[in-house]
């Protein structure tokens, strides 16, 4: 049938985007000239003081919910949470480093789907020296958030810039992430309106969902469930940069695939691929993540 057709195209080119986006990594690796080439390697620098006492609170004996709720804004019951992670020389370095790539010759990779501008930070080398130091900084904090989401064994995780402009991609429509947790900071430039919207988790939707909004603040980032439906509303004037990590939990997401509801049939995939991992027979060492073949 014509829709059997397109699911094995679909199956296909989503395939073919993993080796393309490691042809184009190999090519930015070898010829990209980088403006701010210090941003590429997290540095407690990087980092905003407030972002640091909380790993450290979460660290410390004795750290518990209530007492690192005590440390973030909360909003509603929907266990979304906003924190300083990044100062504002850190942001403006970064959305100008990007810049600086956007405007180069190099091939770019897109997000996904929804997202038609914007850079996936693997391709730019960034996976190793910065994104993964800061998930493994961000656990302490999601093991308290989300401990019935692996929130204490997040392994691996997707990341990329977006960017709304009004004359390119203007909002978001409703969607999921294909995570666990997301973490999604504000990089600035100036913008208005552009809230984020959330609604329902997907896996209890109501028969009338409520809805609230969230408003970014440049430097600072909001934790929610990967799960949690929401969006983004049209920016009316300006330049929206957006950092996003998707975190996964292959302890969790080996047992059920959070988009096909099924338990993961995998293919091998480069890099973290979706987050899955390969069950382990005796004495064999941890094979690359896989994907779901669905």
């Amino acid at each position: 049938s014509v829709v059997y057709l397109q699911i094995e195209a679909e199956v296909q080119r989503r395939k073919e985007l993993i080796h393309q986006s490691v042809e184009r990594r190999a090519i930015i690796s070898k010829c990209y000239k980088p403006k701010h080439p210090e941003v590429y390697t997290l540095q407690d620098s990087f980092l905003a003081p407030e972002f640091l006492e909380i790993v450290r609170f979460c660290t410390s004996p004795g750290a518990d919910l209530q007492g690192l709720l005590s440390h973030l804004e909360s909003f509603s019951d929907k266990r979304i949470y906003r924190l300083p992670v990044f100062t504002e020389e850190f942001c403006q370095a970064f959305v100008d480093e990007l810049e600086n790539f956007e405007q180069s010759d190099m091939p770019k990779g897109r997000p996904n789907t929804m997202n038609n501008y914007g850079v996936l930070l693997n391709e730019l080398g960034m996976d190793e020296p910065f994104l993964t130091p800061l998930r493994e900084r961000l656990r302490p904090i999601t093991a308290l958030l989300y401990p019935e989401l692996g929130g204490a064994c997040l392994d691996s995780h997707k990341a990329f810039v977006v960017k709304y402009s009004l004359h390119q991609d203007l909002d978001l429509s409703s969607h999921y992430d294909n995570a666990e947790v997301t973490l999604n900071v504000s990089l600035g430039k100036e913008f208005t309106e552009g809230n984020l919207y959330f609604g329902d988790f997907s896996q209890d939707p109501s028969p009338v969902p409520q809805y609230i909004e969230v408003e970014h603040v440049g430097g600072r980032g909001l934790l929610h469930r990967g799960g949690q439906i929401h969006g983004a509303l049209p920016i009316a004037s300006g330049e929206r940069w957006n950092l996003i990590v998707w975190m996964r939990s292959s302890a969790i997401r080996n047992l059920l695939c959070p988009m096909c509801r099924r338990k993961p049939e995998l293919v091998p995939a480069e890099g973290f691929g979706d987050g899955f991992t390969e069950p382990l027979g005796e004495e064999e060492v941890p094979q690359t993540v896989d994907l779901c073949a669905l």
